[in-house]
């Protein structure tokens, strides 16, 4: 499982011109599966970024992780993230789950994060979405379960 992590201010993500899920101040989480991972991916993953100490403390150090700062999560499934570019032009997405194994591992990956008390909004999985966010700092951050 690979996640992308990304501090902002707020988010939101729209769908057909209907937002389907906004936050506040907290992370953006590009989230991409593969045929192997299981349900210790999605809690290594899960537990990696609710721990995360990427956010300043009162001194301007990032010693404080999203669950410490009280904001939310702004989960996007992103199968994309898997996409092979080394022959070609063209991507190759044989590593990315089908959606019947990815959806539940997302959702369950989802489900780790609010058991741990994050308030978690997601995208359309497997909808054309629109994400818009300010990148906070910038800070962005790859969290790879497998590495």
């Amino acid at each position: 499982m690979k996640v992308v992590v990304q501090r902002s201010k707020a988010a939101s993500v729209t769908v057909d011109g209907k937002v389907v899920g906004s936050i506040g101040q907290g992370l953006v989480l590009l989230v991409g599966i593969t045929h192997e991972d299981t349900e210790q991916d999605a809690k290594y993953a899960a537990d990696k970024v609710a721990g995360l100490r990427i956010f300043e403390d009162e001194s301007g150090k990032m010693n404080l992780s999203v669950l410490d700062t009280g904001g939310a999560i702004l989960s996007v499934s992103q199968f994309t993230l898997y996409g092979d570019t080394r022959k070609g032009k063209r991507p190759n997405f044989m590593a990315a789950a089908r959606p019947e194994q990815a959806l539940p591992l997302y959702e369950r990956f989802n489900e780790l994060l609010r058991e741990q008390g994050l308030h978690v909004e997601t995208g359309a999985f497997g909808e054309m979405m629109d994400v818009s966010f300010t990148n906070w700092g910038p800070v962005t951050l790859i969290v790879d379960s497998k590495a």
